[in-house]
This record gives structure tokens, C-alpha cells and sequence, in this order.
């Protein structure tokens, strides 16, 4: 469907008095923001109601996408960009005296994700709707999202981030859709009419509200959802207790279920952050598959066929609880047998694994997880009889292996052991990163399930990263070889044979320095300090973790003062990093003050001449990363190898043209295999070389009295600068 000028400035001219009773003339910057959104939204709903009439006569496979986490970004310009309409609306509010870009900056980031696991999601979700799948994903709507960074004194703040004000207009609330979600009471054992039944009592009940985010795709007829679970009380206000003046006392219902949508990871370094934690995991959960059920049952006479009609996809270990409580629906709900339930249950969810960290596959204790879930936790402890029972009979060789292969042991909910378990596919991120989950960390299970572990290597969808964020080049790709890349980006491949042609690279090189200069910009309005565009720009943004080695980074920036300030001379570079650390790790903070207190020596010694900068930026998100990596010459992807399970940063500012300085490690070696080591700048060990150091262990103190340059800067720091 194609947009006119004319009929979009009608549209707005119409929605501005509507909503607000004025003209153009009139209205207020915000009043414009509002109405752009409104006509943008409109056409979304209609598109969706099409769609979703479309899909009533579908015998398509319906995907259902489960993530704590999906890092949307803005939807503004994402959207006009997929609707085909984003020059016609720039010129619309033009003739209306407003700027789209000011608009496009008024839009919050949606505060419903943090790294690279959510971004994947978003990208999954863009893709799947552009090439016509349908694709649902559920997760939490979070009232402050993580947090907002905010730097004071090289100090990471948390603040709350109140995304919903501004950007919370693009979410469809479904009220009469809502579902409860069950926690704590105890588990009874009765007889009915059909047999013995499990009852679960004396529960407090959250009632479960979704909010739908219209996803558009690439020229591409479908609108697919993602679903935002809101958590309120079905009685937030206790009258009583008001009227008898415990006023605190009559709010506490609601205060408690509200919580659990309040923030995304809620430090956990506490008990009541623990239960958090997993009240939230198991709330989107059970809402989600509440849905998922129902919406199944609309076309389909019982849920004997839901594995040939949807498929489940557990992102990360954070939804695991999909397991049990699909379980506990077919069993409790529709009284389906064990092992019909469990056959159905198997061939329904797929599984992602994101890590090999042992501290970062989900443990839940025991004791917690039956306190507020003990339906749940009867049918994991029948689960894990069922599966070691299973092990110890078939396959004699592992039995010395049942103890790690549980799902339940040491007191502890094994969460990733239970999707290994219950799961028909599990997949890792990067072959480096599957052929360390088959062959070492998931060794047992891929043994007794061969074919169960495969690979998956992450993606990006380079419409967002390369089209709208740095459409300079992107014009520049389409003038050269169509603008078929867009659906198939291995098409760029045709842009070799401009290797050599000298305009061509002038071209490429003045786009390089436009984008540094807006990012320079951004750096002079936001951290009050001018750097040089024409100096090499080296970026390292991503979430803050001491295996993705910020601090190897900031040593080496140290190296490189030192060097100056004892006479030698390099190209001017400005080093750039952008990070949150998690709220309760320390030692990540730490990190992120120690950049600090490096970037205001550096910047302040004028001996320097310019040669060397650094910039902190706070608050890295979707809408900066857009700026960023445009700019980036040189990507710092030098995580410790056969740690970063993947990373897709890599292939987001290899893609706007930055040289790739890294370790053999996650996409890397992919990377590496496909542009060739000319294309690509690798140092240090690789996993296999990380893995024998760990064994056979080394001697500290040796490396810093053999290494001058090393024993230098440590020396400088411990001085104090």
C-alpha cells in the first residue's frame, strides 16, 4: 500500500483536532509527536485486523517466541521504514512546520531489554514478520525496564526509567484477554469422579493483563505481536483494613503483584530479589501458555495436535518453566495422561542456550521455588524421577553421570538440565559456542540424544542496523547494486568489484567521516567535550562483564598514554565505550569507574596533542548504538575465548564498515572463515589454548615481573595517575 503527502498531511491535520482540538499552526511540538504516532498506529491496527482474518482459514505454523528480554529500541521509525512511508511522512510534517528527526528523538527506547538477548529477539521477531511468518513473542511489561544509566563521579547510578510516559502509546492493552497466574499455597491429592487428582490451594492469585507491540515487516502483509504480560491484584485495595486505618496494609495486595512488573532483573542478591525473580519467570510463563492454549483451542477441537501446529521457543534459560507448567495445563486443566502430556510437551518446545557460564545457567533453590510454586515443583520432582530412572536403565555407561544430568540436585532447580531434558531441538549461538555445549558442557545429553544439539549462529536484521541507521551508506549500496540486499543480504557480495574503484572508496570514506562527525556531536552535547572525527574511531559497546574484557581494553588505552607521554607518536585515536553494568555486580561497576578515571586523565593532559581520547557514554541503548556504529573504524570483539557464546555487535559494525579487532571467539570464528584473515584482525589464545592454560594454571606474579609494559601500568595505577 502506498502513502501519498497529501493524504498523510490530511490524516495528521484531522488527528491533531481530533485528539487534540487544534491545527498545525497551534499545536505543540508533544500535540505533533502524539498525532504522528496516532495515524502511525492506525494503519498498524488495520493491517493487523487484516491479517489476523487472513489467519482464521491458516494452517500455518505458529511460532511463539518466549524471552525475558526484547531490546526493541524505538518503533517510530522502524515502522514508517517497513510501511514504505517514511519519506511521504517526513514531507507531510514538514508542510506542517515540524522536523520527523525531533520527533524521532522525542521516542523513548522501550525499557524491555538489556543485551544481546534481547536484541536477538527484536531481530527475530522483524525477520520472521518480514518473510510471513507468524510469530507471536511474549514477555513482561516493565514499568521502568532496567534502569537508566546515569555517570556521576565515574560512579554508575541506576534511575529508573520511566519509558512507558512517552513511548508506552504504541502498546495495545487486551484486558479482556487477561489470565491468573497462581503462586505459594499447598498441593493436595483427591479423588474424583475420573480418579486421583492434584489439587492446588489456598494460593494468592496475580491477574495477568497483556499489552500487544504491533511488529511490522518489509514490505510484507503480516503484523505479527509481541504480548506484554502487566501484573496487577484482583483486589489491589483492602477496604477493611483502610476503614480500620491501616492504610499501608490495605494496599499491600497490589503493591505485591505489581512488583513483578515493575523492573527488568531485579538485583538478586537478596532473597526478596531471588523470589522476584522467579515470580516473574513463572508469571510470563503461565500467562503466556494460558494464551497460547487458547488461541490453539479456537481452531482445533483439543490439544492433541499443538506440536503440528505451534511451536514453543524457549529463549535462554529464563523461560524454562515452560516445562512444567505446559505440563501441568495438559495434566491439571485438560486431565490428559503423563505420558500423553509429556509426549506433547516434547514435541511442542524448542530450547536456546546462550551460555556455558555455570553461574549463568539458571539454579533455583529448592526450598524457594516450593514455597511459591509447589504444583510446579511436584511435577519437576516427577520429571526428574521419571528422566533418572530413564538414564539409569537404558544407558549403563552414564549412570556415574546421573547426579549432573538431574534436574533437581544439591537442593537446587536445575533449569537448563530441564529444557536439555524436555526440549526436541536445543540449539547454541555460534558453531565454536555448539561444539562446546556438544562436546564438552552438554556432553552426556547429546550421547544419549544424539541430534538434539545443534546449531544456530545468531543473526541481525540489517534493515535496522544498515538502512535506518546509517542510510547514507545504505543509498549508497542501492545506487551502486539495487536494493535487492535488503531481503537477501548476501547480495552485498556484489559490491567487490568496486574493490578498486577509487570513487567508489572516496565516496565510502566521506560517508565514514559524516557519520563520525554526527557521533562527535552527540559526544560534544552529551559528555561536553570535543574529539577529533578525523582521528581512528575504536568502539567497544556492549553489556558490561570482566570475560567481554573491557578492562583488557582500558590497559591497553593506558599503554598507549604511557607511551605518548614518553615521546612516541601515533595516529590520533579516540577510544569509545558504552556499558551498563548490572545492578548488583560490583566488580563490573568497577570496571566502569575505572574507564572513567582513565578517560579524565587522558583527556585533560593537553601534552597529548590530541592524539588519544576517551569517552564513556552513558546509557547505551538501541537509539545510540544507531549513531555508534555508523561512526565505528575499529570493533573490539575481545572477549575471552570460548565465553562469548556468540555476540552479534560484530556483525552490526562490520556491517557499516569497521575492521573487526577480536579474539577467536563466538561469531568471530564464523566471521573469520567467510571475510578471510585479511579482512579481520585476530590476537590471543583460542578456546582450546584457554581451556589447557586452566588446567595446567599459571603464576600471576611471573607475568607481571616478564612483562615490562604490563608491570609499568600497574605500577601507574597503584601511583595513582
Amino acid at each position: 500500500m502506498s502513502y501519498s503527502v497529501n493524504e498523510l498531511k490530511d490524516e495528521l491535520v484531522k488527528t491533531l483536532s481530533a485528539e487534540y482540538g487544534y491545527d498545525a499552526s497551534e499545536a505543540t511540538i508533544l500535540q505533533m509527536y502524539g498525532t504522528v504516532l496516532t495515524v502511525v498506529q492506525q494503519k498498524l491496527l488495520q493491517k493487523r485486523g487484516e491479517y489476523t482474518e487472513k489467519m482464521k482459514n491458516s494452517d500455518q505454523k505458529r511460532i511463539y517466541y518466549m524471552s525475558m528480554e526484547f531490546l526493541v529500541g524505538r518503533s517510530l521509525k522502524n515502522n514508517l521504514y517497513n510501511l514504505g512511508m517514511e519519506a511521504e511522512m517526513k514531507e507531510a510534517v514538514k508542510e506542517l512546520g515540524f522536523d520527523l528527526e525531533t520527533i524521532y528523538d522525542m521516542e523513548p527506547d522501550a525499557g524491555l531489554g538489556n543485551g544481546g538477548l534481547g536484541r536477538l529477539a527484536s531481530c527475530y521477531m522483524d525477520a520472521a514478520t518480514t518473510m510471513g511468518y507468524p510469530f507471536t513473542g511474549f514477555s513482561i511489561r516493565y514499568e521502568f525496564g532496567i534502569f537508566r544509566q546515569k555517570i556521576v563521579d565515574g560512579w554508575q547510578m541506576e534511575q529508573p526509567d520511566n519509558w512507558l510516559e512517552m513511548g508506552g502509546f504504541w502498546l495495545v492493552p487486551r484486558r479482556d484477554e487477561s489470565k491468573e497466574v497462581h503462586f505459594d499455597g499447598e498441593v493436595k491429592e483427591e479423588w474424583g469422579e475420573t480418579g486421583l487428582k492434584t489439587i492446588h490451594k489456598n494460593y494468592y492469585t496475580v491477574r495477568a493483563v497483556p499489552y500487544d507491540l504491533l511488529i511490522t515487516g518489509k514490505d510484507s502483509d503480516v503484523v505479527n505481536s509481541l504480548r506484554l504480560w502487566s501484573a496487577e491484584s484482583p483486589s489491589s485495595f483492602d477496604m477493611g483494613s483502610f476503614a480500620r486505618g491501616e492504610h499501608i496494609k490495605s494496599m499491600e495486595s497490589g503493591n505485591r503483584a505489581e512488583a513483578i512488573s515493575k523492573v527488568l532483573y531485579p538485583a538478586d542478591d537478596n532473597i526478596e530479589g531471588k523470589s522476584l525473580r522467579l515470580k516473574q519467570q513463572y508469571f510470563f510463563v503461565s500467562a503466556s501458555l494460558q494464551n497460547i492454549v487458547q488461541v490453539h483451542l479456537r481452531t482445533n477441537p483439543s490439544l492433541d495436535n499443538l506440536p503440528d501446529k505451534a511451536v514453543i521457543h524457549i529463549n535462554d534459560t529464563h523461560p524454562a518453566l515452560c516445562v512444567p507448567e505446559l505440563m501441568r495445563i495438559l495434566l491439571d486443566d485438560f486431565g490428559y495422561s503423563w505420558e500423553k502430556a509429556w509426549d506433547i510437551t516434547c514435541r511442542t518446545l524448542a530450547y536456546t542456550n546462550h551460555t556455558i557460564m555455570s553461574e549463568a545457567l539458571e539454579k533455583w533453590d529448592l526450598t524457594l521455588f516450593r514455597h511459591h510454586l509447589p504444583r510446579i515443583t511436584s511435577i519437576v520432582e516427577e520429571i526428574n524421577r521419571r528422566f533418572c530412572n530413564y538414564v539409569y536403565e537404558n544407558f549403563p555407561e552414564k549412570r556415574g553421570a546421573i547426579g549432573s544430568m538431574a534436574a533437581i540436585g544439591d537442593n537446587q532447580v536445575r533449569m537448563a538440565n530441564l529444557c536439555l531434558i524436555a526440549c526436541f531441538s536445543v540449539n547454541g549461538v555460534s558453531k565454536l559456542h555448539s561444539d562446546i555445549l556438544k562436546y564438552d558442557v552438554f556432553k552426556d545429553y547429546n550421547d544419549i540424544y544424539p541430534g538434539k544439539l545443534t546449531n544456530v549462529t545468531n543473526g541481525i536484521t540489517a534493515r535496522r542496523w544498515l538502512n535506518q541507521g546509517n542510510p547514507l551508506l545504505a543509498d549508497m549500496i542501492s545506487s551502486l547494486i539495487g536494493d535487492g540486499y535488503v531481503h537477501d543480504l548476501s547480495k552485498l557480495s556484489e559490491l567487490k568489484k568496486f574493490m578498486e574503484d577509487d570513487s567508489v572508496l572516496a565516496q565510502l570514506a566521506d560517508i565514514k567521516l559524516q557519520n563520525k562527525k554526527r557521533l562527535a556531536k552527540y559526544i560534544a552535547e552529551h559528555n561536553g567535550f570535543q574529539v577529533d572525527p578525523n582521528s581512528i574511531f575504536d568502539v567497544q559497546v556492549k553489556r558490561l562483564h570482566e570475560y567481554k574484557r573491557q578492562l583488557l581494553n582500558a590497559i591497553e588505552i593506558l599503554h598507549l598514554y604511557l607511551q605518548i607521554k614518553k615521546g612516541a607518536t601515533i595516529q590520533p585515536r579516540t577510544f569509545i565505550f558504552g556499558a551498563k553494568a548490572s545492578a548488583g555486580y560490583y566488580m563490573a561497576k568497577e570496571i566502569i569507574r575505572f574507564i572513567c578515571a582513565i578517560s579524565d586523565i587522558v583527556n585533560r593532559d593537553a601534552s597529548l596533542n590530541g592524539q588519544l581520547k576517551v569517552v564513556f557514554l552513558e546509557n547505551y541503548r538501541v537509539s545510540l548504538a544507531e549513531i555508534i556504529y555508523p561512526a565505528a573504524e575499529i570493533s573490539e570483539q575481545i572477549s575471552q575465548a570460548g565465553k562469548e557464546a556468540s555476540g552479534t555487535g560484530n556483525m552490526k559494525m562490520m556491517l557499516n564498515g569497521a575492521i573487526t579487532l577480536g579474539t577467536m571467539d563466538g561469531a568471530n570464528v564464523e566471521i573469520h572463515d567467510v571475510v578471510g584473515p585479511e579482512n579481520i584482525i585476530i590476537f590471543g589464545m583460542n578456546a582450546e589454548e584457554v581451556m589447557d592454560l586452566g588446567r595446567r594454571g599459571y603464576n600471576p606474579w611471573d607475568v607481571y615481573n616478564n612483562n615490562g609494559y604490563l608491570k609499568e601500568i600497574i605500577e601507574f595505577v597503584q601511583r595513582g595517575g
